[in-house]
């Protein structure tokens, strides 16, 4: 029989290439993650690790478990919770991560409203960009992934609930005193000529994309994921940007000008979790929370 403690450790094995790097993850020693792996291998009644050289390769049959390994330990920790709040033991706990933005700007509302709500629950935050925060839902490693996307991509979540939020729209921001910092709206193609300052790498890509598709490549000098970074560059008269919304509301722009761009360049917001989470009582009170900042 295969016990959810042995999938753990499989995971952590694949994850790190090693036993004692598994280890240090799971905060056990080497010789316990040996032992658990062997018997999970007599539980499956085959291989499933390779030693080659100093790393740790999985058969077919180990890629096979380990695949499946995270819907199974997501939907334990799903029952666990629910059968917890059924049982009135503890209201639940919930583990989220979010962008930066979203951080700083819909999360403190929403976990406040959810404290005074249901004082009895715990949540703990960690911050991660989309792609690396939904690998981390889908990985088992939380429970909420706040999460944008520019444009729709086919199929890119189809397997989790999506919970719209809200649509963030790309701000300019330009140095005080710059030709356009009084203009009422600015677009791409006006800035063709500037040094660019640029954000996260999913941010970066949809700027050149939305700068090759007015007639230009931007010249991008500073890329950097602190978005007051960027600010701060900008308002030193460094370059130019686009930021998101969220990411202006959450730091005043010192020496740098707001100004909107036509026609609107948009990113949608939405709040992610795993099927058999949604049921969770926890879970969905923080994603009705979320919804409801959100709409504020």
């Amino acid at each position: 029989m295969i016990e959810a403690r042995h999938l753990r450790v499989l995971r952590a094995v694949s994850t790190t290439g090693s036993f004692s790097a598994a280890a240090r993850e799971l905060g056990c020693t080497q010789p316990a993650v040996s032992q658990q792996m062997k018997a999970l291998e007599s539980s499956a009644g085959t291989t499933l690790l390779i030693r080659t050289g100093r790393e740790m390769r999985l058969t077919q049959a180990g890629e096979a478990l380990v695949r499946h390994a995270s819907g199974i330990l997501a939907g334990l920790t799903a029952a666990e919770e629910e059968v917890a709040a059924i049982a009135g033991l503890r209201a639940g706990r919930v583990r989220l991560v979010s962008f930066p933005s979203g951080s700083s700007t819909l999360v403190p509302g929403a976990l406040a409203a959810l404290r005074a709500e249901h004082p009895g629950t715990r949540v703990s935050l960690v911050e991660a960009e989309p792609p690396r925060s939904v690998d981390l839902l889908r990985e088992g490693d939380c429970d909420i992934a706040l999460a944008f996307r520019y444009g729709r991509t086919g199929g890119e979540w189809d397997d989790l609930v999506v919970r719209p939020l809200l649509t963030d729209r790309l701000i300019g921001l330009v140095p005080e005193g710059h030709r356009l910092a009084e203009a009422s709206s600015v677009s791409i193609g006006e800035l063709a000529d500037e040094s660019w300052i640029a954000g996260c790498p999913r941010c970066r890509r949809q700027l050149v994309e939305v700068c090759e598709e007015s007639g230009f490549t931007p010249r991008i000098d500073f890329a950097t994921d602190d978005y007051p970074a960027v600010m701060g560059l900008v308002g030193a008269g460094l370059g130019v940007a686009v930021l998101p919304e969220l990411a202006v509301e959450s730091v005043r722009p010192k020496g740098a000008r707001a100004v909107p761009v036509e026609p609107p360049i948009e990113r949608e917001i939405v709040a992610l979790t795993l099927p058999d989470l949604a049921r969770v009582p926890a879970v969905a009170a923080t994603l009705d929370q979320l919804s409801r900042t959100a709409a504020r």
